[in-house]
């Protein structure tokens, strides 16, 4: 299989497919297609393996087959492997598992935007509309009532790493860079996410990249 994915330092959809190979134990060749920059309109539609998803990452190739959007290439995996690599067992969680990832999928527009994922980037208390700190208490209080209901098992949302930990990886990497006062029990889930071995892979990747991207470097906009 090959994966392509952007920058490892800004594309959180890129992380989210990557950690989705990882999870899936498959063996994996990855492609890395840096983003944006001036010609960036004209190269997206060069490069053959993004074709099928109009330029935007991540893409998976098994073979003929082809697979984009994050979500759909986890399934992809799921389906491949067992869902059970990636989706809690029991009924309640696995509803809640998949619910929370799909709210991820579609949701958190603000808190996307005015947070853009940056892994190398420090802010202290970055200054957030009424909108975004709505998407940062609505992903805290997700992931109390999953650590509450069903994480006793481990650290993680479901006790275990699962689809719900691949998703919201990114949100943990916003919260860090962005400094973003969270409770003592989403500061130990954040703790267990970035000090999990494929996040320590992935950002010092995105510590060594000596690309950077105009527009999400510039200062926050103060509200």
């Amino acid at each position: 299989m090959k994966l392509i994915i952007g920058n490892k330092n800004y594309s959180s959809w890129s992380l989210r497919g990557w950690l989705a190979c990882k999870q899936s134990g498959l063996a994996f060749e990855e492609i890395q297609v840096p983003l944006y920059g001036d010609d960036w309109d004209q190269r997206k539609k060069e490069t053959e393996g993004i074709a099928p998803s109009s330029g935007k990452v991540p893409v998976l190739w098994d073979d003929d087959a082809v697979v984009w959007d994050s979500l759909a290439l986890l399934e992809y995996l799921a389906d491949k492997v067992g869902r059970d690599r990636f989706w809690p067992k029991a009924d309640d969680a696995r509803a809640m598992a998949r619910s929370m990832v799909a709210e991820m999928h579609s949701s958190f527009q603000a808190l996307r935007t005015q947070c853009p994922m940056n892994v190398r980037r420090r802010v202290e208390g970055a200054s957030i509309d009424d909108a975004a700190k709505s998407d940062i208490v609505r992903v805290l209080t997700l992931w109390a009532e999953a650590r509450a209901r069903f994480g006793k098992g481990g650290p993680y949302l479901f006790g275990t790493f699962s689809a719900a930990d691949i998703f919201y990886a990114p949100v943990v990497s916003r919260f860090t860079s962005y400094g973003i006062g969270v409770p003592g029990f989403a500061l130990a889930y954040m703790e267990a996410i970035w000090s999990h071995e494929w996040l320590q892979s992935w950002i010092a990747a995105a510590e060594a990249e000596d690309s950077t991207i105009a527009q999400f470097e510039a200062e926050p906009v103060k509200r």
